[in-house]
């Protein structure tokens, strides 16, 4: 089970029943100050920020890496047709991608509150306390003694028995979540374009895209490496070979 979704079940559990929106400290809880403020993990979370840049970048090194032929084939005409192609693709996905945040989160809030009412149904205590041991176990196993585990599991299903059932429903966070997603993998399809706009070499131009998109998988490797206890330079690294090899691949077969 997902760290975050983990923590929100503690946070929900654990507070007087209010609706609050789940802050960033939830999402990332080992953000610091500055990560905070950002608007980028302002409202996803690390993982699937970078699962929509990752997508965004692969599927524009898809449409490059097999374009040569047409560039070669119709020139400045062709390199127009790829970018259209590539920009109208990544935001068709971006779409797709946000209407699928939107369920996930759905999915994610109305299993949790599943686990509430079966919780409050629960014949007897020790029932209760099973399903939040289930829950949570694979976190907090290790981490507390049993008497403390106990007590906090039955903390929790006190709490969860006072707290009155809501409907669930698409949040203002979610859509903001959902427009980030979108934006994201549109995004990562912009740096391709730049080449073709300043290279009148259409065939070279798609040469620089393909190693403005490789350096920026090296780029999301470096960075998202300080969520991991990964050395940036070796996620990094491990990206641009990735790219690469796609690289050589596609020119060794004509691409």
């Amino acid at each position: 089970m997902p760290l975050g979704n983990t923590l929100r079940i503690l946070d929900r559990a654990m507070s007087s029943g209010e609706r609050q929106s789940p802050s960033f400290a939830q999402k990332v809880p080992f953000a610091t100050a500055a990560d905070r403020m950002a608007v980028l993990h302002r409202y996803l979370d690390p993982s699937t920020s970078l699962a929509e840049i990752l997508f965004g970048l692969i599927m524009t090194l898809t449409f490059t890496l097999g374009a040569g032929l047409m560039i070669e084939d119709e020139g400045k005409a062709g390199a127009r047709e790829l970018l259209i192609a590539v920009i109208g693709c990544n935001v068709a996905w971006g779409i797709i991608d946000a209407a699928l945040y939107l369920v996930g989160q759905l999915f994610d809030r109305g299993r949790l509150q599943r686990i509430g009412l079966a919780i409050k149904r629960a014949t007897h205590r020790a029932d209760a306390v099973t399903l939040i041991a289930e829950e949570l176990n694979p976190l907090l196993g290790g981490l507390l003694s049993p008497r403390e585990t106990e007590a906090l599991y039955e903390r929790i299903v006190d709490n969860v028995a006072r707290k009155a059932e809501r409907r669930n429903s698409i949040t203002r966070e979610d859509w903001l979540g959902a427009v980030v997603s979108f934006f994201l993998v549109v995004i990562s399809s912009i740096p391709a374009a730049i080449p073709f706009l300043l290279i009148d070499d259409a065939r070279f131009a798609l040469r620089v895209s393909n190693v403005v998109l490789i350096a920026l998988l090296f780029f999301t490797g470096y960075w998202w490496a300080r969520y991991t206890v990964s050395r940036p330079w070796i996620a990094g690294v491990a990206f641009l070979f990735i790219g690469s090899a796609l690289v050589v691949a596609a020119i060794a077969l004509g691409g």
